[in-house]
């Protein structure tokens, strides 16, 4: 257990962008007795709260130390350019770095994207922040490269954004400390992932039942489940209980007539009536 607080408690880091709440709402389900705390961290420093184990886990962006840090993908954003409404972008459904190349981009701090080469021409400070890279854009300062999900966050009505086609992209993990794989980390990692309640994974498995119906019935003995009489039994006599079909003799008290009841291979002696006495 890795929760400070007593009673256990799960505290779940997540950067700008994330939207943990439909994980929140199953592990509330699930875990109602387990409180999960959000701590809510700037994408830089990420990293650095799960190494402090100021979080148990944490929904951050690549990339991160995979020799201190575990870490599952979860997904990859599209990125895209925030304009403003009125902008030429606007016009179209999705464009290219080249088409950028006239536009002043600005590249906050806190960007997110792992640039090779940044696209357009830059301005003359960096924003601190995406926030403010946002203010900038809608006061027609320049066009502004995020992930999808930050263009969302920060959405304003005299704002939009369109796809960039060939930009990088961010994928978000959930990453935790490698020695702090604690009970309440797996039960996150099965939420993510879409394990169901009854998952067998980490639980000793059940015991085998018997397969189809009855089949405990039948382990039993046959014929003993409804208090009735088993209309087959083992050994092939016909129905027991009839006084019409006894045993494997055809039908007692019926001579001349052939047997159908039968036990399997053959039980041929009692086949046509009584067998005559020789004189």
């Amino acid at each position: 257990m890795t929760g400070s607080e007593a009673p256990p408690s799960f505290r779940l880091a997540y950067v700008p962008g994330v939207t943990p709440a439909k994980w929140v709402r199953t592990w509330n389900e699930r875990l109602p007795d387990v409180p999960l705390h959000l701590v809510s961290t700037p994408a830089a420093d990420a990293v650095g709260v799960l190494r402090a184990r100021s979080a148990d886990a944490g929904l951050v962006r690549l990339p991160v130390d995979r020799t201190e840090l575990s870490a599952i993908p979860l997904y990859t954003e599209q990125t895209v350019v925030v304009v403003p409404k009125d902008h030429i972008v606007a016009a179209v459904d999705e464009i290219t770095v080249d088409d950028l190349a006239d536009e002043i981009v600005l590249h906050p701090l806190d960007d997110v994207l792992d640039w090779d080469r940044l696209p357009g021409r830059p301005a003359v400070e960096r924003p601190t922040t995406t926030a403010d890279a946002i203010e900038l854009v809608a006061a027609g300062v320049g066009v502004l490269v995020v992930p999808q999900s930050l263009a969302r966050l920060h959405h304003r009505r005299d704002l939009t954004y369109r796809p960039l086609t060939d930009a990088p992209e961010s994928s978000v993990v959930l990453s935790w400390p490698q020695d702090e794989t604690s009970d309440l980390v797996e039960q996150f990692i099965g939420i993510v992932r879409g394990r169901t309640v009854n998952s067998t994974r980490g639980r000793p498995q059940a015991e085998a039942q018997p397969k189809g119906k009855g089949g405990a019935r039948k382990a039993a003995g046959a014929g003993t489940a409804t208090g009735k009489p088993s209309g087959r039994s083992g050994g092939g006599s016909g129905k027991s209980g009839n006084p019409g079909r006894s045993g494997g003799a055809g039908r007692s008290g019926t001579s001349g007539k052939s047997s159908r009841g039968g036990t399997g291979g053959g039980n041929k002696s009692a086949g046509r009536g009584k067998p005559r006495r020789r004189p």
